[in-house]
């Protein structure tokens, strides 16, 4: 493994740990202490926690052992052992953290459901986008996302609602499953929101009398494709080249940059665009 492979998986691991902080900080510092029970094996372990005094980060390990060894069969070597690692680590901090939190960090109820849920979803997302995960049924929405174009949020609400739905035994509170079925909304709207923001594309069209310099340049500087289309004005008639260009948004200042210093009065549109697929994009799923 050469020096730059090692530093990236340094890197790598920061990354992962440092959202696994923020994912158990937003159950153990708010969810559970407010008598929530979320959804996935954590939640699994929560009803646990509340009927049998459990530890949660233990129980929550224990059902994962066999999640882990689908994940090695279905996502590869590599994954797996992104996974194990964010699954100790991540029973390791709730273990931790739910004796340390004894009461919630804000005492309002829907407080704690907002702020639990936004901590515990974005912490989880960011797992994904780095090919880590804390586990549970998240495995198995990883699983089917890789074949199937179904979105990671809405699987893991689905599964969600069933084990949230059951914890009635628990508290006999329609109030409290109803707290836990919002927190799973916000966590699943969380997973969606910065998976998507970081993935995020658009669709750039330009439109200009220098498009031969201005195509070189988003090429070479902008290290980005273009085709060039035939148009004609409907009103003038005239015919005219467009440029299109396909970009992540976060990168797509790059060229705006290009396009004011080469043409500042060309006529540009930005749109987003919901899926792109193809090579340096996303890879079509059967």
């Amino acid at each position: 493994m050469t020096l730059t492979k090692i530093v990236n998986q340094i890197k790598s691991y920061i990354f992962l740990t440092f959202a696994v902080c923020v994912s158990s900080l937003g159950w153990a510092g708010f969810l559970i202490p407010s008598d929530i029970i979320g959804g996935g094996v954590t939640g699994l372990s929560s009803t646990f926690y509340f009927l049998w005094g459990w530890d949660i980060g233990i129980t929550s390990l224990t059902i994962n052992i066999v999640l882990i060894l689908l994940a090695l069969k279905k996502l590869g070597l590599s994954y797996g052992v992104k996974t194990v690692y964010c699954i100790v680590l991540f029973s390791t901090m709730l273990s931790v953290l739910t004796k340390y939190f004894t009461e919630p960090i804000v005492s309002d109820i829907f407080m704690a459901t907002l702020t639990g849920a936004a901590l515990g979803g974005s912490g989880t997302a960011l797992l994904f986008i780095n090919g880590g995960s804390t586990g549970g049924t998240e495995i198995i929405a990883m699983i089917i996302n890789k074949y199937k174009n179904f979105s990671l949020g809405r699987l893991l609400l689905t599964f969600d609602i069933v084990i949230i739905s059951t914890s009635y035994i628990v508290f006999q509170d329609i109030e409290k499953i109803m707290y836990g079925l919002i927190s799973m909304a916000i966590f699943s709207y969380c997973i969606d929101l910065v998976i998507s923001g970081n993935k995020q594309t658009v669709q750039i069209f330009i439109i200009t009398d220098k498009y031969e310099e201005m195509m070189d340049k988003i090429m070479t500087v902008g290290n980005k494709g273009v085709t060039m289309i035939d148009s004609m004005g409907g009103y003038t008639r005239e015919h005219r080249k467009i440029l299109m260009v396909i970009s992540k948004k976060r990168t797509s200042s790059i060229l705006f940059k290009i396009i004011k210093d080469i043409d500042s009065e060309a006529f540009v549109t930005m749109g987003n665009v919901s899926n792109v697929f193809g090579k340096g994009f996303d890879r079509i799923k059967g």
